[in-house]
């Protein structure tokens, strides 16, 4: 039940980046440098952590031994995950952006074939690929159903572009991160924190924000004292905050894809405080009837998640 807790705790703060770049854009900022300043602005504060506990020594040797698994999948798990949220925002509100995210608590299921697992047999250890968790599968699409609820009203009105525009990039993202995150998980199996994977992580992705903010001062110019001031926020709120109590729950499942499925779901919470953010700051359209409906399945799917994983974890 703690991975769950910190995995709530986590969409909390990650629902910051779905009203404040939402918000950035609003006020005339460019998405590009939403997205290249999270990262930039994550940097400091990992690297103090990581080099008061000491650890940094041996990340940089890992990077340095490994460097295209670490600049691959990090540029998968970091770039192509928040590069395309930071597009959809300019072109969707912050709960059409929030609520397309949660496709990727189906993701994180469909993914599980390409991993592999470590099991015993009679005659020794032996990989096996894993199987989709079906019963977990069924659960998200629980709560996907109450997240289609919550948007009923909203998504009648909307234009193709936004759905072209808001919608396919944050499917792309919704697959790009749990594939970056596991297969970095797989890759550091113990041998890093939390911390030390996400500044390892954050550092390989470098090269595609500098790549995307040579493209944004070519194309829109310098980001604004007000937009860098609102990255900040988000860097340390979802970037470091986040990313850092959302990897830690993760690594507590310790490779079971049923309380690892559970975790993820719990991100479906960021729709919840996203939509509640964009009220209060935004002045958004306040809720309907079917919106409770479908805030009540997201709740009652996390719910059964969170006994479904908690179950797997007394049998193991």
């Amino acid at each position: 039940m703690k991975a769950i807790t910190l995995g709530i705790l986590a969409s909390f703060f990650f629902a910051v980046t779905f009203v404040l770049n939402r918000a950035m854009d609003l006020s005339g900022g460019s998405w590009i440098w939403s997205a290249v300043l999270r990262y930039v602005f994550m940097v400091p504060p990992l690297l103090m952590i990581v080099i008061a506990k000491g650890n940094l020594r041996p990340l940089l040797s890992d990077m340095r031994k490994r460097p295209m698994i670490w600049l691959g999948w990090s540029t998968v798990g970091f770039g192509l995950f928040y590069a395309p949220l930071c597009f959809a925002a300019a072109y969707g509100p912050a709960w059409l952006v929030a609520s397309m995210w949660q496709i990727t608590i189906v993701a994180g299921s469909l993914l599980a074939p390409f991993f592999y697992t470590v099991v015993s047999t009679e005659t020794g250890l032996k990989r096996v690929r894993s199987s989709i968790p079906v019963k977990s599968l069924a659960l998200s699409l629980i709560i996907l159903v109450g997240i289609v609820l919550i948007q009923l009203q909203q998504v009648r009105v909307l234009t193709s572009k936004e759905v072209l525009f808001g919608i396919l990039p944050v499917i792309l993202a919704s697959f790009a991160y749990p594939l970056g995150n596991r297969k970095m998980m797989a890759v550091c199996g113990q041998q890093f924190d939390t911390y030390q994977r996400v500044l390892g992580m954050t550092l390989s992705s470098l090269p595609f924000w500098l790549v995307l903010s040579i493209l944004g001062i070519a194309k829109v110019g310098l980001p604004s004292t007000n937009q860098i001031i609102q990255t900040i926020i988000v860097a340390i709120s979802s970037g470091v905050i986040a990313t850092v109590l959302f990897f830690s729950a993760t690594d507590m499942t310790n490779g079971n894809l049923h309380k690892l499925a559970a975790v993820e779901a719990t991100q479906s919470g960021e729709i919840i405080f996203a939509l509640i953010g964009e009220l209060v700051i935004l002045h958004g359209q306040y809720p309907t009837l079917w919106s409770f409906i479908g805030m009540l399945l997201v709740v009652l799917g996390m719910t059964l998640h969170s006994f479904w994983g908690h179950g797997s974890d007394k049998k193991t």
